[in-house]
């Protein structure tokens, strides 16, 4: 039997690994389909390449900004809903985390090809990366100021 922390690892490496590890195999193959048609409309791994080699100017001109768009939220929704499923997900406010790293994640990415870092321009795949970090960050203080306005 595979834990909720196991299911949750095999969902950040691919979404819909996790559902079809716990036995949703019709949603992980939906959305394993949903990210190999977003991931290849949206030339994603083509610019992963080229910003882990430093190319950033040529992954934004790569990417598909209107397919890339809907990763984020298929990549959170993929992790959280597998997390939950397999019962990691005892907290109803956990989902807060997820959501606002995804929204932020499109926020970075939206922003992605015009704002530079220390006068670096980070690109479609580091500057949603970086911005992933504050969406959790604000997904758990906004769960913690819930529970603590409930008790």
């Amino acid at each position: 039997m595979v834990n909720s922390k196991e299911i949750l690892f095999w969902s950040i490496a691919f979404p819909g690994f996790g559902q079809i590890l716990n036995g949703k195999l019709v949603k992980g193959f939906i959305l394993v389909g949903l990210e190999i048609l977003i991931n290849v409309q949206a030339n994603f791994n083509k610019a992963i390449i080229l910003s882990f080699n430093g190319e950033i100017e040529s992954a934004i001109q790569q990417t598909d900004y209107q397919w890339l768009m809907f990763y984020p939220c298929l990549y959170f929704f993929s992790m959280w809903d597998a997390f939950k499923d397999a019962g990691g997900a005892k907290d109803p406010l956990l989902f807060l985390p997820f959501v606002f790293a995804g929204f932020f994640v499109t926020a970075g990415l939206i922003y992605s090809a015009k704002i530079r870092l220390f006068g670096v321009l980070l690109g479609p795949i580091w500057l949603p990366v970086l911005f992933m970090f504050f969406g959790l960050g604000v997904g758990f203080i906004i769960k913690l100021l819930i529970e603590k306005k409930r008790h």
